[in-house]
């Protein structure tokens, strides 16, 4: 499998100084690539910086030229989202990254993961907020359609709710949000209830977990509505918003998940690319605070996408080194038949809680007999 990542040094020149979102993430990420086994299989694409016209497929120009100011003044654009001089040129540039993965996909590679920041998907059309400047996968999601694809499926994984980008596709009949999340958590939105209005009523999904859901809880949502939603609904390409937030070593969330863990969801939406969409596969980097555990979950990702991680065996990875943790990742197992999605209907280990089930009935419920369940 031809497996791409979009990354370039200028990321890191968004500096956020001590702030939880800063350069260290991708020099983590990176440096974890280097030392796997993996990298010099992986293609590199160089991004260059999307064009202010390409930004306004989602976002107000007046917001556009608020994140200009704002970086030249080196002001926060909220409490949350500081910018420095380059803030600016480098949101641009993540953006452009995860246009040029949408690019390399539809030119025949089988999968990119963009490796941009500042993250994207609380960016709203009108204001920047959460970290986030620009809403790198919902620009890529428009980009999609401008070269022709018409139905584009968004999963975000993020521990937070992608507030920004159900906002930009909430009437939208064409793309399909769906997003699995902390609840209660910040940004506060993302009620099971929001499923879409007008055109788009029925194609916005959110599935509400309480703190310390874990792997089997996150597998058993992806098996019992991501993966029959996205078979209905059948789309074109597949974009990922892929924080890695979730991670039981996060310092900013509450949620059990491991890093093989989030192989194991790149696995059912790699398996899902390949039935349903010739594998048009792009996954944009969003949240991960804890180096080791981003690292990690990055390096999980990116064997589930060269097709090594369809299903890990449940071991511990805590120590952030490669090496130690290939000698305890063991073997990698078929294919599970049943779902046929790469990771089967007793994929993962443990119990799903009773809240998870709960919610998934509600979902259930509420897309029953509707356009996408």
């Amino acid at each position: 499998m031809q497996t791409g990542y979009v990354y370039h040094d200028d990321y890191l020149k968004h500096d956020t100084g001590l702030h939880p979102e800063n350069g260290g993430r991708l020099t983590a990420i990176m440096d974890g690539l280097k030392e796997s086994p993996y990298f010099n299989r992986l293609i590199q694409i160089e991004p260059v910086p999307a064009k202010a016209d390409q930004i306004h497929y989602i976002h107000t120009y007046d917001l556009i030229g608020t994140v200009s100011d704002f970086s030249a003044s080196l002001m926060q654009l909220d409490p949350d989202t500081p910018t420095c001089s380059r803030s600016y040129e480098v949101a641009l540039l993540a953006a452009g990254g995860v246009i040029l993965a949408v690019d390399a996909v539809m030119d025949g590679m089988d999968s990119v993961f963009a490796l941009v920041r500042p993250p994207g998907h609380h960016a709203e059309p009108d204001r920047s907020m959460g970290f986030c400047l620009f809403n790198n996968i919902a620009i890529a999601a428009r980009h999609a359609q401008k070269k022709g694809l018409e139905k584009v499926l968004i999963v975000d994984w993020d521990v937070h709710h992608g507030n920004g980008t159900q906002e930009a596709f909430y009437k939208d009949s064409l793309v399909m949000y769906f997003s699995i999340y902390q609840s209660p958590h910040y940004p506060g939105t993302g009620s099971v209830d929001e499923t879409g209005a007008g055109d788009g009523s029925g194609y916005n999904i959110n599935v509400p977990l309480r703190s310390g859901a874990g792997d089997p809880d996150y597998l058993y949502v992806f098996n019992e509505i991501l993966v029959p939603a996205a078979r209905k609904f059948k789309p074109d390409i597949i974009l990922v918003s892929a924080g890695q937030d979730g991670h039981r070593d996060d310092p900013l969330a509450g949620m059990n998940l491991t890093s093989e863990g989030f192989g194991q969801m790149a696995g059912v939406v790699r398996s899902l690319a390949d039935e349903l969409c010739g594998g048009k596969l792009v996954l944009a980097l969003e949240g991960g605070y804890n180096y080791d555990a981003l690292s990690e979950s990055v390096i999980m990702i990116f064997r589930a996408l060269m097709g090594e991680c369809d299903d890990i065996s449940e071991t511990e990875t805590r120590t952030g080194v490669w090496t130690e943790m290939e000698a305890k990742v063991e073997a990698v197992m078929e294919t599970r038949a049943g779902a046929g999605m790469g990771i089967g209907a007793e994929a993962g280990t443990g119990p799903v809680s009773d809240h998870t089930r709960q919610v998934v009935e509600r979902v259930k419920e509420l897309h029953s007999g509707g356009k996408i369940l």
